[in-house]
C-alpha cells in the first residue's frame, strides 16, 4: 500500500477547515503583492470574535481568533498561487491584538496563528513572529495579522 503525502489542503481538511474566497477588501487595497518569490499579504482580520482581549475575551477565544485570521490568510495564500504546495517558507507573522493596556499575553494569543502554520506547512510553517497590543483595530475586530511567504519559482 502507498503511503500519500499529504498536501497543505488536505492537512486543513483534516483539521475540519475548508478553503473560502477571500474576505473582500474593505478600503483602496489588494489582498496580497507579489515581488520576486516573496508575497506581502494585506492585514486579515476575522468576523467571528469581536472586543478586547483582557476585557471582552480570554486569552482562549483569542488563540481561536487567531487561528482563524490565519485561515483568511491561507485562503488568499491558496487564491494566489492556486495550490499551497508552492510555499517555500512562511517567513514572517505579525499579530496586532486589540486589548487593554494591561494585556500582556499577545504571544499566548499568536500562537494559534503560529500552530496553525506549523500544522498545516509542518517546517516550512515556522517563522519569526512579531505579536503586539492595540488600542483598537478595524471594525473592533479581535485580532489582525498579516505575513510575508517566500514561494517555489
Amino acid at each position: 500500500m502507498e503511503n500519500k503525502v499529504l498536501t497543505p489542503e488536505d492537512k486543513l481538511i483534516g483539521l475540519g477547515y475548508f478553503i473560502k474566497p477571500i474576505r473582500p477588501a474593505v478600503g483602496n487595497y489588494v489582498s496580497v503583492v507579489r515581488t520576486g518569490n516573496l508575497l506581502f499579504t494585506a492585514g486579515q482580520g476575522v468576523d467571528e470574535y469581536h472586543g478586547k482581549l483582557g476585557q471582552d475575551l480570554t486569552i482562549e477565544e483569542g488563540y481561536e481568533a487567531s487561528r482563524l485570521s490565519m485561515l483568511n490568510l491561507i485562503n488568499v495564500l491558496k487564491n494566489e498561487l492556486g495550490e499551497l504546495s508552492k510555499v517555500k517558507r512562511i517567513v514572517k507573522i505579525l499579530g496586532f491584538v486589540n486589548c487593554t493596556d494591561d494585556f500582556t499575553d499577545q504571544p499566548k494569543v499568536m500562537n494559534g496563528a503560529s500552530d496553525l502554520l506549523v500544522d498545516v506547512f509542518g517546517e516550512k510553517g515556522r517563522h519569526a513572529r512579531s505579536a503586539v497590543g492595540m488600542a483598537q483595530l478595524p471594525n473592533n475586530t479581535a485580532i489582525e495579522i498579516e505575513m510575508i511567504v517566500e514561494i517555489e519559482d
